[in-house]
């Protein structure tokens, strides 16, 4: 069964060029009737926070990669801690020992 994310992946680039169109739109029906400046200045902050959640946005998927590897990796190690429980090695807890190392290296404080 293939893997599905629970959320659509939208381009991002594509959401950032409509803003750009919009603000373009919203600059100039702004500059054609000033007497609606409040609602104008609304629409762009707007479409500020649009591109702030799209900064947002990408930084979360970035630790969700990030997270999701790591996930991987110490599944990997695990599995193959099993394997070398039950093929008899004499350190089987090495792999997730490692691991574990890895994903979180020492920092030399000993408490």
């Amino acid at each position: 069964m293939p893997h599905t994310h629970p959320y659509p992946d939208r381009d991002l680039q594509e959401v950032i060029a409509r803003n750009r169109t919009a603000r373009q739109i919203l600059t100039a029906f702004s500059s054609a009737t000033l007497t609606l400046a409040d609602i104008w200045q609304y629409l762009f902050t707007a479409l500020d926070d649009t591109l702030t959640l799209t900064t947002q946005l990408t930084g979360l998927r970035a630790d969700l990669a990030r997270t999701r590897r790591r996930h991987a990796d110490l599944i990997a190690a695990a599995r193959a801690t099993l394997a070398a429980h039950y093929d008899g090695e004499a350190d089987p807890l090495f792999y997730l020992r490692d691991e574990l190392t890895a994903q979180h290296p020492p920092t030399g404080d000993a408490g």
